[in-house]
């Protein structure tokens, strides 16, 4: 079984990693129930601040 002689750098490991990118799905979003717009799923929406149809945070739309 083959051994490596030198230790992998934190760098070269960080970059090998790094190629998988593609394989990442994008962004998904959907529709406030509230106010209709974008909002990504189990998260506050960015725009009303609401969250399973109850005011959490105040949004920036108010």
């Amino acid at each position: 079984m083959g051994v490596p002689k030198k230790r992998t750098s934190k760098m070269r490991r960080d970059m090998r990693r790094a190629g998988n990118n593609k394989l990442k799905a994008p962004i998904q979003l959907n529709a406030c129930p509230n106010c209709g717009g974008a909002t990504q799923p189990h998260r506050v929406c960015p725009a009303c601040g609401f969250y399973k149809g109850k005011k959490v945070s105040t949004g920036s739309a108010d």
